[in-house]
């Protein structure tokens, strides 16, 4: 009963809309040899997801978590690459499901995430470099890079980096798939006691499959 009323119903408290781009007064967009284009993640196209490893009832187990409540979007122009411009990556973590309905309701309690509550809602990510990342882009020919930012998790903030990878798709989308490894322990993330789950891991892979449009 606690859990339940803990981790609240999973219904994000607001829609979640496209954050926007920060103006930086050494941006080199508008200066490259092309017109700088916007990417606006597609979430009807992509999600965000979490793993973790747990032993339930003796057995090994892997947890994941899906959402599609993600938003974000990048100005790039596609003749350079290393012009590119990203916006905060925000995540519904309220959102989160995975095979058990009792287990989301603990995500979205105080011991793991505290999603229920207004406000930690909403995970987010602030992209401060890129590295690997130069050239034009072409259609069909992937592109491996890395993006390095700061990423808030309830009420702690860690520096992460996300390895990317990403192609164009057509003629008006981009789209790939970024992950990093985080510590559970980094953000003060606990796990409840809970009859059968036990050996639940530290590390806890975080993947981004996205498709943004122009």
């Amino acid at each position: 009963g606690y859990l339940y009323f803990a981790g609240g119903s999973g219904e994000p408290s607001t829609e979640l809309t496209t954050p926007t781009i920060a103006a930086e007064p050494d941006s080199t967009v508008g200066e490259a040899s092309g017109e700088p284009v916007a990417f606006v993640i597609d979430s009807a196209q992509s999600s965000a997801a979490f793993e973790i490893d747990e032993v339930l009832r003796g057995e090994p187990k892997r947890v994941v978590g899906t959402t599609s409540e993600i938003a974000g979007q990048f100005l790039v122009d596609p003749d350079d690459l290393a012009s590119i411009e990203f916006s905060p990556i925000v995540i519904n973590a309220r959102t989160f499901q995975t095979d058990s309905g009792n287990r989301d309701r603990a995500i979205r309690g105080p011991v793991i995430l505290d999603s229920a509550s207004d406000e930690f809602e909403f995970i987010n990510f602030e992209i401060s470099s890129v590295e690997g990342l130069g050239g034009g882009l072409v259609e069909g020919e992937p592109l491996s890079f890395s993006v390095t930012g700061d990423l808030t998790i309830r009420d702690t903030v860690n520096p992460v980096t996300f390895d990317v990878t990403a192609s164009m798709a057509g003629d008006s989308a981009i789209e790939g798939t970024a992950e990093a490894t985080v510590l559970r322990s980094d953000y003060g993330i606990g796990i409840p006691n809970a009859p059968g789950v036990a050996d639940v891991s530290d590390e806890v892979l975080i993947r981004l499959e996205f498709v943004a449009t122009s």
